[in-house]
């Protein structure tokens, strides 16, 4: 690992939501908040709210920071600023690959069951099953992750708008199409598939890796996978590369409904979809 490339990010996540009439009151939840981990540490986060409301936070099943808050006033509209201060650095080489026997005996024995089975958002037809286990013959776990990333990004392009967060993996199939959230749904329900637990992970993407420093760029999140081969590897389908320093975890889970970056209820009329706007400045 070089010093060179060790970086930090500054990263603010905006979230406007407007109602068509005054919300009489609202229950919110948000995570937004990057997690410090091995080759990322969160140096500085904040989450603030307008109209201005006491916040509270806790961490998720999953791990997940979460940020709480009620509204019991009416109010016109919510804006939600997450910024952080998040320092990165490469990867570390992958573990040795462990055997499928010895992978399939540790699932089934461990917290990784819940990462090796269908969700609701990760559910294919096993005609897609069969062709991750064309695909994965002879390979390791590692290689199988690789293979069958790619057996989705060859089908699947990256198109912004082409799909709606209630999209199912089959569907983006079938048109060739999807954002990252598709992508990441159908290369990890293949990975189940085959044998190899995965999970979803929430977070950004810095747009421009070789970003001048101090200039902002205009980004938005991302997901991504991790799968387990004798430890926790991360990898992104959509990009078909390694997870790396450019790349930020903010929350895991099973799937997209686990990592939510902003869920709530609210009374009153319903509005537009939310705006979100996600800049990115690397100060180092």
């Amino acid at each position: 690992m070089t010093a060179e490339r060790v970086r930090r990010l500054r990263i603010k996540h905006t979230t406007r939501v407007s109602y068509a009439q005054p919300a009489a009151s609202s229950h919110n939840e948000v995570r937004m908040t990057p997690l410090t981990l091995p080759g990322q540490t969160t140096l500085d986060a904040r989450v603030t709210v307008n109209p201005t409301t006491p916040t509270w936070s806790y961490w998720d099943y999953w791990g997940t920071q979460v940020t709480g808050f009620d509204l019991m006033d009416p109010h016109g509209d919510l804006t939600i600023t997450a910024s952080s201060l998040v320092e990165t650095s490469p990867p570390e080489a992958l573990p040795p690959a462990p055997a499928w026997a010895e992978l399939a005996e540790r699932t089934t024995n461990s917290r990784l069951l819940e990462f090796a089975s269908p969700t609701g958002r990760t559910a294919v037809p096993a005609r897609l099953v069969k062709k991750a286990r064309k695909a994965a013959a002879g390979l390791d776990p590692h290689e199988t992750a690789v293979a069958v990333s790619a057996l989705v990004a060859d089908r699947v392009s990256y198109l912004p708008g082409a799909t709606s967060v209630n999209t199912s993996p089959a569907e983006a199939w079938e048109q060739g199409a999807g954002v990252c959230q598709d992508i990441t749904h159908l290369t990890i329900a293949l990975l189940r598939g085959v044998g190899l637990p995965a999970r979803y992970v929430s977070g950004y993407l810095h747009p421009e890796r070789e970003a001048e420093l101090h200039r902002p760029v205009a980004g938005q999140s991302h997901a991504w996978i991790e799968y387990w081969a004798g430890d926790w590897c991360g990898y992104d389908p959509t990009n078909r590369t390694r997870a790396d320093e450019s790349h930020v975890v903010v929350a895991r889970g099973r799937d997209y409904d686990d990592v939510t970056p902003h869920k709530g209820i609210y009374r009153g009329v319903a509005g537009g979809p939310p705006e979100v706007a996600v800049v990115f400045t690397r100060v180092g």
